[in-house]
């Protein structure tokens, strides 16, 4: 970061938010910044048919971007999907079909709009597929015009390629060519684009960079790099991730009642920190907030979880979902609303293992985390705590239509007999 105050109202909103963990040239970014709209991208890999949570951030970053009266790329990887980025990964992705990235794509897309104003004005968004230039490049025609610019000692001194040769863990050829591509993608958009930021976690610094430099080297046009932290919690927990596993934004994939839910439980030393990071609230209501002591905190939480589910599933939705949470938690009646899994009556009648049940409806990742939980008093049925995981759930326990189970306070399904 710059020495002195950054003078462009991006890279203050972004320092003060808490979005910066490195910039390649400070002072010469924010220069560009303040002296007009900038152009800036950001790329999404289709691994999965909806993204999740832990690219909340990046998409944020380009929210930011936007309001400050620049322009973002959203550049989905259609091209470099086929490839698999290899940073922070010790094993190889598995490869997917053409079939499967472009359903991933098609998934993906919509999020994009509940964040990002679309458009062919000067600050308006673009959404582009770097396979329509990945694509079309040759083997040879690839490796004699951009292979050139690349050593080998060079990209072995990058983290992410030396944590994964310190693990002694294969990283193929294949991989190899995946920091090529992505540099090939900055140095295609500033062509296309006049683009001259690439942003992305801090994990991509390596890629980011070689991209920043290729750009210079053979266009001699400025081009810049600015990565945000990896994010934890504050327990430590990769962000995004759950005993249920990955936050899907896709409504389809993680409902707007357990998305709101999952910003609710979080921990109270990161209240603060996701306001600025997840939300458009005013600095001064955040520091007001996150001020909050002792029960108090929880309504910061139901404010982080109201504004964060407002900006990806809408205001109802928002709504819906703390209404049903508050008749749930605080008032002990059940709401249509709350999440739910449809059983089989016949298998109820014969009885269904607790701990089977809880694993099937997302209150614990497996029957044996559901029995630590049950053992820890952690698991009730009918709001009765049950310790005994073997126990058998049967019809006997179905009250108005449906038996409800719940993990801790904060969690809980309504198992629907059909």
């Amino acid at each position: 970061m710059a020495d002195q105050p950054f003078k462009s109202a991006f890279l203050r909103t972004m320092e003060a938010r808490g979005y910066i963990h490195q910039i390649t040239h400070p002072v010469e970014l924010d220069e560009a910044c303040a002296a007009g709209p900038i152009t800036a991208y950001i790329g999404f890999d289709a691994t999965a048919p909806s993204l999740h949570v832990g690219h909340l951030i990046q998409i944020m970053m380009l929210r930011r971007l936007q309001q400050s009266g620049h322009k973002p790329i959203v550049v989905m990887g259609g091209g470099t999907t086929k490839v698999g980025d290899p940073t922070d990964k010790d094993q190889s992705r598995p490869l997917l079909s053409d079939e499967q990235i472009a359903a991933n794509i098609a998934g993906i897309k919509s999020t994009f709009g509940k964040f990002l104003t679309f458009g062919d004005g000067p600050t308006d968004a673009v959404m582009v597929n770097n396979a329509d230039w990945l694509e079309k490049l040759g083997y040879v025609e690839f490796l004699r015009e951009y292979g050139v610019h690349f050593t080998i000692n060079r990209m072995l001194s990058f983290e992410s390629v030396k944590l994964r040769l310190e693990r002694e863990q294969p990283m193929t050829f294949l991989e190899f060519n995946y920091m090529l591509m992505q540099s090939v993608d900055f140095l295609e958009l500033e062509r296309r684009f006049g683009c001259l930021l690439q942003m992305g976690g801090s994990d991509q610094w390596g890629n980011i960079v070689n991209g920043v430099e290729l750009i210079r080297r053979v266009d001699q046009k400025p081009a810049f790099g600015l990565t945000t932290p990896l994010l934890s919690t504050a327990s430590g927990q990769k962000m995004g991730k759950t005993v249920g596993g990955a936050v899907w934004l896709n409504a389809e994939m993680r409902s707007p009642y357990d998305y709101w839910q999952f910003w609710r439980n979080t921990e109270d030393a990161d209240v603060g920190r996701f306001l600025r990071l997840f939300t458009d609230l005013e600095p001064e209501e955040i520091a007001r907030l996150e001020q909050l002591q002792g029960a108090q905190i929880n309504e910061a939480k139901k404010r982080l979880a109201d504004e964060a589910t407002t900006l990806l599933h809408g205001a109802e939705a928002a709504r819906t979902a703390r209404e049903a949470a508050e008749k749930a938690f605080e008032q002990g009646a059940l709401s249509a609303d709350l999440p739910s899994i449809e059983t089989p009556r016949a298998a109820l009648e014969e009885g269904v293992p607790l701990a089977a049940l809880a694993a099937d409806a997302g209150l614990a990742a497996s029957r044996s985390e559901a029995r630590r939980l049950a053992q820890g008093g952690g698991l009730r049925v009918n709001d009765k705590a049950e310790t005994d995981a073997s126990r058998l759930v049967t019809t006997a326990d179905v009250v108005d239509g449906v038996i409800k189970l719940a993990a801790g306070k904060k969690k809980i399904v309504l198992v629907k007999p059909v």
